[in-house]
């Protein structure tokens, strides 16, 4: 789950949805920006906007591809569908959910393990039919 960097100590690399680049989103499959977080010792260390052409989007991706966020050890959003906790599970990525707003407090909440869990799955919408990656 984390990686030893050259002076040994360990990073980790969270990664947030936030589609509109200022708040935890919703619907991970689709969503095509990311905040990605760096993070040594327990601190964040730095911030940068992942943008992904809609194409690289999770839900138009295939699962058994490389992808861009294979990279991250944690992946926390507002929503996603079973299938994309699967799939990120299959390829080592602890995938949360959270009804938290705000990428940053999320992130410091995450790493102080106080991160408060959201409503889970997008089936929370009785007239909501998509196919989830």
């Amino acid at each position: 789950m984390f990686r030893e960097n050259s002076q040994g100590t360990f990073d980790m690399k969270i990664a947030v949805t936030s589609q509109n680049r200022r708040t935890v989103t919703e619907h991970a499959g689709k969503c095509r920006k990311f905040w990605i977080y760096d993070t040594e010792q327990g601190q964040v260390t730095g911030k940068t906007l992942l943008e992904l052409p809609i194409e690289q989007s999770f839900h138009e991706t295939s699962p058994h591809e490389p992808h861009p966020l294979d990279e991250v050890q944690v992946l926390i959003t507002a929503s996603m569908g079973p299938g994309l906790q699967h799939r990120l599970a299959a390829k080592g990525i602890t995938a949360l959910m959270t009804s938290e707003a705000d990428p940053d407090q999320v992130v410091a909440a995450y790493l102080q393990g106080t991160l408060a869990g959201g409503a889970g799955s997008c089936d929370h919408h009785p007239d909501h039919h998509h196919p989830h990656a």
